[in-house]
């Protein structure tokens, strides 16, 4: 998975001067790459990348020129044999210099500058992340150790979530800010997304991400903690129909978990979910499982191998699964709590905290 970060830099007006500012020149170059191999300016439409303009190495570089009239986020793209590259980037007028590898550089533009200074910060963060998860493999860690590296872990992951908020917030008024906004959004928590929503200025707001956001918050709203359940229909493994509110809303605690099992942390996440449902199933405790899986066999073998015993649902739509849409979920593995009554009292809890709140809960 391609990694990402920050550090903030001044806009370059050297560069714009260089190109008068109404034209762009992109000088590059590709780590390993030799002579006569090409790479391309690329969009992404439909989560599929199309060819906007080629380039061809030469003298170990590479160079764009154009006019652009507005600015646009895209891709530069190297492929070879088994070395595949790639970098968005802003694509507006101005000197832009681009380091293509491991790690890109991409700089010399407003908005390229402010960029790669959170592509930076955020590397430096990962990195740290990385390391604290590596030490956590250790076979002979304590109990302690652990779980003072699960902390330092969980602390990042904070930082992380800072720098992401920090960033949007302070660039909500320029094209950088918009599209971390539409890549990030699902570290934000609702209601500081909405006040975000809020500053978005007039002319981003036909952007198509802004109003699906802004139908995002409003669907958030309607199924927090304090609002009744919203009931989904779907199909169980064996094609028979099946509906939440067949057993929410009927006098059981329900947890509602939405997973997928090509989901590397919803798997994580499974035995936790095994241990609460054996420990607590004959006491007045339900699970039910909403996929977002899009592959029936590949949801069902992942049913099998993770143990999981628990009533299941799915309608194979992978991100467009209806209980996405329903409770406005941005990520999985994620989990909504209902009450005896089918009223939401908890969103998003796991591992030590589920196991805190079934406690308290169940006697």
């Amino acid at each position: 998975m391609k990694r990402i970060s920050y550090l903030f830099a001044m806009a370059s007006l050297t560069a714009l001067s260089c190109t008068g500012g109404n034209t762009y020149k992109i000088t590059g170059t590709v780590t390993g790459a030799a002579d006569g191999d090409s790479v391309y300016i690329q969009n992404r439409v439909n989560r599929e990348f199309v060819k906007v303009a080629a380039a061809v190495i030469k003298d170990g570089k590479f160079i764009f020129e154009g006019k652009q009239d507005s600015t646009v986020n895209r891709y530069i793209t190297y492929t070879k044999g088994e070395t595949k590259l790639y970098a968005d980037f802003f694509l507006e007028n101005g000197d832009i210099s681009l380091t293509l590898g491991e790690r890109e550089n991409i700089v010399g533009t407003p908005s390229n500058d402010t960029y790669n200074a959170f592509k930076a910060k955020m590397n430096e963060v990962n990195d740290k992340m990385e390391a604290v998860y590596n030490l956590m493999q250790a076979p002979n860690l304590s109990n302690e150790e652990r779980e003072t590296k699960k902390n330092e872990l969980s602390a990042l992951e904070s930082s992380q979530t800072n720098i992401i908020i920090e960033t949007i917030d302070g660039n909500i008024t320029n094209p950088v800010g918009i599209h971390l906004l539409k890549a990030y959004n699902y570290y934000i928590e609702y209601d500081n997304l909405e006040k975000i929503l809020a500053k978005v200025p007039a002319k981003f707001q036909n952007n198509e991400d802004i109003p699906r956001l802004k139908a995002l918050v409003k669907t958030a709203k309607a199924t927090s903690v304090g609002q009744k359940f919203a009931d989904l229909s779907m199909l169980t493994p064996d094609g028979k129909s099946i509906k939440l509110s067949d057993y929410a809303g009927k006098g059981k605690y329900v947890l509602i978990d939405f997973w997928a099992s090509w989901c590397g942390p919803c798997r994580q996440e499974m035995p936790n979910l095994v241990k609460a449902y054996s420990q607590y199933k004959d006491k007045g405790f339900e699970i039910v499982g909403v996929s977002f899986d899009k592959n029936e066999k590949s949801w069902k073998d992942g049913i099998t191998k993770l143990n999981i015993t628990w009533p299941q649902m799915s309608d194979l739509k992978y991100w467009d699964c209806e209980g996405a849409k329903v409770y406005a979920i941005r990520s999985i593995p994620h989990t909504v709590l209902l009450d005896k009554d089918g009223k939401i009292i908890a969103r998003g809890l796991h591992g030590a905290e589920l196991q805190s709140k079934l406690a308290e809960l169940i006697k």
